[in-house]
């Protein structure tokens, strides 16, 4: 058998001697992911040098994991024969959080065990029986949500008034109204910022935009649409002459980023999810790290473990997510998984411009997105027909007509020559 390395799932001991850290180590994996294993007679390198075992061994091994590791967990103990030399392999699993050895407290990091942090502590104590959105009780408990039961009748979803709070999870156990249903609801204190900066930095803001204090669901949404309609479009010609676009930023990676961030985001923090729009990237930003038993490489394989499992049911109702995990892969695809920045309180998605945008010269914190979709358009085509502009924007030809006169007379366009002949300048 080969035995590769150690990592967050597998601890390598040289002899029974150090069992009392192998114990340690099985409830730091158990606290991390619900399962671990350790192997005694290996080095740290994976060098095999064996141990000796007698006819009681096994069973002393057994004995110690179930009378000092709380609560009690009934390991796994093999014999693996390596080349001549014995390798003893302890596996535990289950999933009573938190466990300790001896009455410490660690959890699993890459492939050492660390102390667990108070915050932590509270996380493990909690996710055994309930989500913290679905447990925490609503400040305001005076709550409606017509616009979420409208965006269920847009979504061809029946609704029961009697028990839409109780089957949508938006009560606690004692009846009350949970922090699920403040963020859903029609009126709260929920606001997410979209924000640009002129340059690459933070040193120069030039808008600050917010949508919220209503429904969760609308207001990412709505979010969402402003900066989808910045998204400009270049046109490059190669030496073969042959034209092709380039658009600012992938918008089904957008989409997956946003959605998951505001999915994903510890919302008993109260901190929402933001955007951050620089001449050369954006960011998206969501509070809480991953989940403690989900590791990077399952969060970069598109494994689905939402800290959040009743508003991901309510957004994949609402189609919004999937639980296919296909987001972060659409998104590495397009950008690698460079574009991830992960810590224990942040996840970062970075989509980087294939080329630099001047913010400050586009202004557009006044207009709406369906002007800015306009404004763009003619800015990549000064010489765009109104017939080009309905393809492009896809809204009718009267809606053109009025936001084209709209951007006239905000200072943002200007008729150069005739109707027939002349050009936009914006």
């Amino acid at each position: 058998m080969d035995y590769k390395r150690e990592n967050e799932f597998v601890e390598f001991k040289e002899s029974l001697g150090q069992l009392n850290r192998g114990l340690e180590s099985l409830t730091a994996m158990l606290n991390k992911h619900g399962r671990g294993v350790v192997l005694f007679g290996i080095k740290d390198d994976g060098d095999v040098i064996g141990v000796n075992i007698g006819n009681k061994t096994l069973k002393d091994i057994s004995d110690a994991i179930t009378s000092r590791i709380k609560p009690v967990v009934i390991p796994t103990i093999t014999e693996e024969e390596n080349e001549s030399k014995i390798v003893i392999r302890v596996e535990v699993s289950g999933y009573n959080k938190p466990y300790s050895a001896d009455g410490k407290y660690l959890i699993r990091s890459g492939n050492e065990n660390k102390k667990i942090e108070p915050e932590i502590m509270r996380q493990l104590l909690f996710s055994n029986s309930f989500e913290l959105i679905t447990n925490i009780e609503s400040f305001d408990q005076e709550l409606t949500f017509n616009q979420l039961k409208q965006l269920f009748i847009m979504h061809n979803l029946s609704i029961n008034n009697d028990s839409f709070n109780k089957n949508n999870g938006l009560l606690t156990k004692n009846g009350k109204f949970n922090l699920l249903a403040s963020i859903l609801a029609d009126n709260n204190n929920c606001s997410i910022k979209v924000v640009k900066f002129k340059g690459e930095d933070k040193s120069e803001m030039i808008s600050r935009n917010e949508y919220g204090y209503k429904c969760l669901i609308l207001a990412m949404q709505n979010a969402l649409e402003y900066v989808q309609s910045l998204n400009e479009t270049r046109v490059v010609v190669n030496e073969e002459a042959v034209r092709k676009e380039i658009h600012l930023f992938d918008a089904s990676s957008l989409r997956e980023a946003w959605n998951n961030a505001c999915l994903h985001t510890r919302w008993d923090k109260m901190v929402p999810p933001c955007i951050y729009i620089f001449s050369n990237r954006i960011e998206i930003i969501s509070t809480g790290g991953l989940p403690l038993d989900y590791s990077l490489d399952d969060f970069y394989s598109g494994i689905s473990n939402p800290i959040n499992k009743q508003l991901q049911k309510i957004m994949g109702q609402l189609g919004l997510v999937e639980q296919t995990g296909h987001g972060v892969p659409e998104i590495i695809k397009h950008y690698g998984k460079e574009a991830f920045n992960v810590s224990n309180n942040h996840i970062i998605v970075t989509l980087k411009f294939p080329f630099n945008i001047r913010i400050g010269e586009n202004d557009y914190s006044s207009l709406n997105s369906s002007q800015i979709k306009v404004l763009n358009a003619i800015k990549n085509n000064p010489s765009i027909t109104t017939k080009e502009l309905v393809k492009v924007v896809g809204l009718q030809t009267s809606r053109i007509a009025t936001l084209l006169k709209e951007l006239k007379e905000l200072g943002k366009i200007e008729r150069v020559g005739s109707n027939k002949n002349g050009y936009w300048k914006a």
